[in-house]
């Protein structure tokens, strides 16, 4: 599988990657989907210290163990459990992250985590004592490159504008394209990667859409507009393109764009994801097509 360079640092990773939060807790089943990522040529694996209370660090770290060397492993911060473990809180906090690097160290069995993210984030963040915090890990070995889980504009132009940060991961879709306006130009111009997460917008943009389609629609479609617009769609389907491969191949058509992030609860939907990205480049023509069809959406809030 083909890999990319993340942002400025070293890391090359696979451009579709494992994310694990829907792995589950039963080991069995989550080694095997790792294995089957790993024997289709997936490098990138992508969990956090939220997902089942530490439980799919655990797992993941197992899981890796034997082919450390070979795989970048991604994991995030900022989402601290309440005692009773009933809920959470946000703690951006220099103290916090390099408190909690220590406990997701040990839950993977690594010595260092490739990148390290901050899940989530709002503008009344302390962000110069954050940015401070994923530095001193970086230069005290810890971490090798840092990133954000984010979709709000004003939170990311503040990090890239003030940290050395290697990767933002964004919710980006054909379904949604609001990052295209607001963000991806400020990322190209800093050369900052994306990673894309909900790449088929919970399935629409698969073979399974007809099933998959809600009475509320989806963000700025009504469910009649879905239901047109994925008809259009897969009337451009070919031998050398399926709907969600004309998905995946649309976002990994933008520079910026690293990786794709999907989930697999199963080896065989992995499977449908690793045969989709690896399907044909689109040319100029059909990623055209592709915009003219969707909706050019802007985010409204967190400018």
């Amino acid at each position: 599988m083909k890999k990319q360079r993340l942002g400025h640092s070293h890391l090359q990773v696979s451009e579709l990657a494992l994310g694990c939060m829907s792995l589950g807790t039963d080991e069995k089943v989550a080694h095997a989907i790792i294995e089957t990522a790993l024997e289709e040529g997936i490098n990138y694996f992508d969990t956090a210290d939220l997902y089942d209370f530490g439980v799919n660090e655990r797992l993941v770290g197992q899981a890796l163990t034997s082919v450390r060397e070979e795989v970048i492993i991604a994991t995030k911060v900022g989402n601290r459990w309440q005692e009773g473990k009933d809920g959470w809180t946000w703690d951006p906090s220099k103290a916090y992250i390099k408190e909690a690097v220590k406990g997701s160290l040990q839950r993977l069995q690594l010595d260092y985590i490739d990148l390290y993210q901050l899940h989530g984030g709002t503008i009344d963040d302390p962000i110069e004592e954050t940015i401070e915090a994923f530095e001193e890990l970086k230069k005290e070995g810890f971490i090798r490159a840092y990133g954000i889980s984010s979709i709000r504009p004003n939170v990311i132009r503040e990090f890239v504008k003030h940290s050395a940060i290697d990767s933002i991961m964004m919710q980006y879709s054909l379904l949604d394209r609001r990052s295209e306006e607001a963000v991806l130009p400020l990322l190209r111009e800093h050369g900052v990667s994306v990673v894309a997460r909900g790449p088929v917008a919970k399935g629409l943009l698969s073979d399974h859409w007809r099933e998959k389609i809600k009475d509320q629609g989806y963000l700025d479609y009504s469910a009649h507009e879905l239901k047109e617009l994925l008809e259009k769609l897969e009337q451009l389907t070919t031998n050398e393109h399926s709907l969600n491969g004309l998905a995946l191949r649309y976002l990994l058509h933008h520079e910026s764009v690293a990786s794709v992030v999907t989930g697999a609860s199963s080896a065989q939907q992995l499977k449908e994801n690793v045969r989709a990205v690896k399907e044909a480049s689109l040319s100029t023509q059909e990623y055209k097509a592709l915009q003219t069809l969707t909706k050019a959406a802007h985010y409204n809030q967190h400018r």
